[in-house]
């Protein structure tokens, strides 16, 4: 919608040769583009939370077990699980089966003991 507005008023600017209101609709049209950028990453993210408070709820759970109790697929899953791993704050429970159904785990705090699997 802030895409349109900057494009109509820029359009509009042009058309009545008022240059300042074609540079501020352009303004308005990048910077409409980059807060819906800005959005899709901070949807990642809110998934990314969704998906830790679940594990910490219930670890020792698999990418299935989550991706059913969360109603979101599989891949949205896995690839928060990627990068929640990556980042340190899950950790892959040492003795899970193969990648399609591993064990995922907060890890350990410094000093703690180790984190028990559940269901």
């Amino acid at each position: 919608m802030l895409f349109a507005l900057g494009g109509l008023n820029a359009w509009g600017g042009q058309t009545a040769g008022d240059y300042l209101a074609v540079s501020t609709g352009f303004c308005v049209s990048v910077c409409a583009a980059g807060l819906f950028g800005e959005d899709l990453l901070q949807r990642g993210y809110r998934a990314d939370r969704v998906v830790l408070a679940h594990v910490a709820r219930h670890p020792g759970t698999t990418t299935r077990q989550v991706a059913q109790a969360l109603g979101v697929p599989e891949r949205r899953v896995t690839a928060s699980f990627d990068r929640l791993t990556d980042d340190g704050l899950l950790t892959v429970a040492p003795d899970s089966a193969p990648e399609a159904s591993c064990l995922y785990l907060l890890p350990p705090a410094d000093g703690d003991a180790e984190q028990t699997q559940g269901p």
